[in-house]
């Protein structure tokens, strides 16, 4: 059985450069602290000026008792590789991820695309389309409501995450503009008292 929920959209009060370095360094972070370890395991620019990125993402799945009772496995620390394609011609970041552990289990494959607003330069809008598939174990379709419900939860911290890295960056932005602000006076102050 598979659980294909529809897609959801949102739209980010960012313009599309901002969000997508965001999404590119939303791990660690404190709303989603399951995401314990980031790898980049290869990087590369294609032809068209594409940044290719593959990363295994360490994750503690925080599953229900009864669900780790149902599939039969106590172990909740899994991986998950992440490929991402940004294309910075046609202004898009795709970021496509599945699960590589318990596999014979579970599947959840999960896209997630981001696209300057049409009518807004100022704004992103973020697609994301999740597939779940449970194999071999009974009350499949629960489980499958129960892992829906859990990437729409962590769909909504990976929004907040987002915004918490644009504010992180923007914060690290000031501080480096006020130091070269008061690197450059000391000089200028030092040149104006030896003037005089």
């Amino acid at each position: 059985m598979s659980g294909v929920p529809k897609p959801f959209e949102t739209t980010c009060s960012h313009p599309w450069e901002t969000v997508t370095k965001a999404a590119m360094q939303k791990y660690p972070n404190p709303m989603n602290p399951s995401v314990f370890g980031v790898d980049v395991l290869h990087r590369t620019i294609d032809k068209q000026g594409r940044l290719h990125s593959k990363r295994l993402l360490s994750t503690e799945w925080g599953l229900p008792s009864i669900v780790k009772s149902i599939i039969g496995n106590t172990r909740t620390c899994t991986y998950i590789q992440e490929h991402s394609i940004v294309d910075p011609q046609e202004k898009s970041l795709e970021l496509q991820s599945t699960n590589i552990t318990f596999t014979n289990l579970v599947s959840v494959d999960e896209k997630l695309t981001y696209k300057p607003h049409p009518e807004d330069s100022r704004k992103t809008i973020l697609t994301q389309e999740a597939i779940i598939s449970v194999k071999g174990v009974s009350l499949s379709s629960y489980l499958e409501g129960i892992l829906a419900s859990a990437i729409s939860t962590n769909a909504g911290k990976g929004r907040e995450a987002v915004e918490w890295v644009i504010r992180r960056l923007n914060t690290e932005i000031e501080e480096l503009a006020a130091t070269a602000r008061g690197t450059m006076r000391t000089p200028m102050a030092a040149a104006a008292v030896t003037d005089k």
